[in-house]
C-alpha cells in the first residue's frame, strides 16, 4: 500500500480508524489517473458542467420535475454554505442523511462532500436501534433528515445529534440555504480522504462500517460504468435500490453524473412504479434486483420498454430462467453483476454478446478475480471455491477486527462460493455459509431455489438447511405461492418431483413450507438469518417431509 497523502480533514475520526496497512487489500490503480487532491462532488458536478454544459438535465423527480446541472450546482453550493456557516461542519465531520430517493437527497449528498464532510447515508426503513448503531459507530453529530422520517431518528438516542430537516421550502436546511451565496469553494480533499461510510446490510449479524475514499467514488464510474454500461450524456438512469445501498448510489448518482446524463429519483420504486416510469420519464438505463425483473413479468405487456437499452441486476444472483423469460418478453438482455458494500460496486459482470445467462460474467476491467480454497490457494477451473477479488477499490472496515476475515493475503474474500469455467466466466453457487451439507453431499441453496422458480406455482422461494438427526441437515424450501395458487400437500409433492427432474435428485427439498413473504433487507436482499430454521432460537428438528404449512417467514 502506498502511503496516504496529507489529509484535508480537520476531524480525523475516519482516517484514524482505518485498518492498519498490513490488513488492507492490494489495490490496483493502473489505468485510473486521479490527482492526489480530489473532491468527488466537484468531479461529478463542476467538471461535468465544464465538459458538457450547465443546461443539460441532471436530476428528475417522479413527477417529472427536472433540475439542470447548473441548477443543481447552485443549490448544492448554497447548501454547502449552510452546512459550514450555520451548522458548523468542518472537513471530516460525519453527516448522516435520511430520506427516500429524491433529488433533495442527492443535493445534500453532493453538498456534504463539497464541504469536506464524510457522508453516511441511511435507508428510510431503518428503525431507532439500527440508527443508534450507525450514529454510534460513525460518531455522527449532524443529521439531515426528510421531515417524514424524523421520529425514529430523534428517538434513536444518538449522543449530541442535531437533526436538521430538508426536502421542501418549509424545511430548516432550505431556509438556511436560501440566504447563502450561489458559489462555494469546495474543500480540496485528498483523493484518499474518506468520502463516505457505508454500512453493510447486516443480513447475518452486526453491520460493518465500510470507508470509501473520494477516488473510489470515481473509480467505480471509470471501471464498471465506463466499460460495461458505456453511458452517454443522453442516457436517463433510474432504479429501485436506496441510495444508502452502494448499488443504488452508483447507479443513480455516480454513473449518470460522471457521464453528464440524467438521473430519475423515484420515492416509490416497486416493480410496477419502476417499469411504469420508463416510458413516462424517458428512462434508458435501469438498475434493480432479480426479484423485480421476475415480479413484473405477468404485467410486462402493460409497460412500454422500447426506450431501455440497459437493464442491470445485482444484489442477488440472477437466475437463468428469469433472464430468459425477461429476454423473451422484451428482447432486452439483463446485465448481471456481483458487487459488495466492501468493494463499493460491481466487479464481475458482462454485457451484450458477452452475456452467458446463468453466469455472473467476467472481471470488470481494472479488477482481478480468482477462486480459492480454504487455504487461499487457487483451485482448478470447474471446482467450487471462495471468490477472491482485488482492484481499485477494496474493503476498509472502520476499527473492526472482521477486517482480517474479509481481507486475506491482499485479496477481498467476498463470502461467495463460485466456479470459474475454462473461458473465464464466473458462475455463482451460493454464499459460502449457505452451502448445505446433507448426508455428505454439498448442496448450493441457490441452485435448488432456481430450480423451484422454474415451476409456475412459485413466485419466490428461499432454501436453507434444516437440522436433521440422520442426515445432519436436509434441504428445506420456503415458498411464496404464485397468485391464485392454493398451497396443499399435493403441491408439495409436485414441487419435490419437479425439483428431482430439474436437478440431481439428492438436492430436492425434503421439506417445503408455504409462506406469505420472505424476509428481506431494505435493499431487497434475502435475509436468510431471519428464516425460522436459521434463527439461533429455532434449532429444532425439521418438519416432516411434505409439509404444506402457510404462514409468514
Amino acid at each position: 500500500m502506498r502511503p496516504l497523502t496529507p489529509s484535508a480533514h480537520i476531524d480525523t475520526f475516519a482516517r484514524d480508524r482505518l485498518p492498519p496497512p498490513r490488513e488492507w487489500p492490494v489495490l490496483d490503480l493502473a489505468g485510473l489517473h486521479h490527482p492526489d487532491r480530489l473532491n468527488a462532488a466537484v468531479e461529478l458536478l463542476d467538471t461535468t458542467i465544464a465538459r458538457w454544459g450547465a443546461d443539460r438535465p441532471c436530476l428528475r423527480a417522479g413527477d417529472g420535475t427536472t433540475l439542470t446541472y447548473g441548477q443543481v450546482r447552485e443549490r448544492v453550493d448554497r447548501i454547502a454554505h449552510a452546512l459550514v456557516d450555520d451548522l458548523g461542519v468542518v472537513p471530516g465531520n460525519r453527516v448522516l442523511l435520511r430520506g427516500p430517493n429524491n433529488p433533495a437527497l442527492v443535493l445534500c449528498w453532493l453538498a456534504a462532500l463539497k464541504a469536506g464532510a464524510v457522508v453516511v447515508t441511511t435507508m428510510p426503513l431503518l428503525r431507532r436501534h439500527e440508527l443508534r448503531t450507525v450514529g454510534r459507530d460513525a460518531a455522527v453529530r449532524l443529521a439531515l433528515c426528510d421531515p417524514r422520517f424524523t421520529e425514529d431518528l430523534l428517538a434513536a438516542g444518538v449522543d449530541g445529534l442535531r437533526v436538521v430537516t430538508f426536502g421542501d421550502d418549509t424545511a430548516e436546511l432550505e431556509g438556511l440555504a436560501r440566504a447563502k451565496p450561489a458559489e462555494f469553494a469546495a474543500v480540496p480533499t485528498a483523493a484518499d480522504d474518506v468520502a463516505l461510510i457505508a454500512f453493510t446490510s447486516g443480513t447475518s449479524g452486526q453491520p460493518k462500517a465500510t470507508a470509501h475514499f473520494h477516488r473510489d467514488v470515481l473509480a467505480i464510474a471509470d471501471t464498471f460504468s465506463a466499460h460495461v454500461l458505456r453511458p452517454t450524456p443522453d442516457d436517463v438512469f433510474a432504479g429501485s435500490p436506496p441510495l444508502a445501498f452502494t448499488y443504488g448510489l452508483g447507479g443513480m448518482v455516480v454513473f449518470p453524473l460522471r457521464a453528464g446524463a440524467c438521473s430519475v429519483l423515484l420515492e416509490r420504486a416497486g416493480p410496477e412504479e419502476l417499469f411504469g416510469a420508463v416510458a413516462r420519464l424517458g428512462v434508458t438505463v435501469l438498475f434493480t434486483a432479480p426479484t423485480a425483473y421476475r415480479a413484473v413479468l405477468p404485467s410486462i405487456d402493460r409497460h412500454d420498454l422500447r426506450g431501455l437499452r440497459r437493464c442491470v441486476s445485482a444484489g442477488e444472483a440472477l437466475p437463468a430462467d428469469t433472464w430468459h423469460r425477461f429476454h423473451d418478453a422484451t428482447g432486452l438482455r439483463i446485465v448481471d453483476g456481483i458487487g459488495a458494500t466492501e468493494m463499493l460496486h460491481i466487479f464481475i459482470s458482462a454485457a451484450e454478446d458477452d452475456i452467458r445467462p446463468g453466469a455472473t460474467g467476467r472481471p470488470v476491467p481494472g479488477y482481478t478475480a480468482v477462486v480459492v480454497d480454504d487455504d487461499g490457494l487457487p483451485v482448478p477451473d470447474g471446482v467450487p471455491g471462495r471468490l477472491a477479488v482485488r482492484g481499485p477499490t477494496g474493503c476498509r472496515y472502520l476499527a473492526d477486527p472482521r477486517q482480517r476475515e474479509y481481507v486475506r493475503d491482499g485479496w477481498n474474500i467476498t463470502g461467495d462460493t463460485y466456479v470459474r469455467d475454462s473461458d473465464g466466466y464466473f458462475w455463482y453457487q451460493a454464499r459460502s455459509d449457505d452451502m448445505i451439507v446433507s448426508a455428505g453431499y454439498n448442496i448450493a441453496a441457490p441452485e435448488v431455489e432456481n430450480a423451484l422458480l422454474r415451476h409456475p406455482a412459485v413466485a419466490e422461494c428461499a432454501v436453507v438447511g434444516a437440522p436433521d438427526p440422520d442426515r445432519g441437515a436436509v434441504v428445506k424450501a420456503y415458498v411464496v405461492p404464485a397468485a391464485g395458487t392454493v398451497p396443499s400437500p399435493g403441491l408439495v409433492g409436485e414441487l419435490q418431483d419437479f425439483a428431482k427432474r430439474e436437478i440431481a435428485p439428492y438436492k430436492y427439498p425434503r421439506v417445503v413450507e408455504f409462506v406469505d413473504r420472505l424476509p428481506r433487507t431494505g435493499t431487497g436482499k434475502l435475509q436468510r438469518a431471519l428464516l425460522p430454521e436459521r434463527r439461533t432460537d429455532a434449532a429444532r428438528p425439521a418438519v416432516g417431509s411434505g409439509t404444506a404449512r402457510a404462514g409468514t417467514a
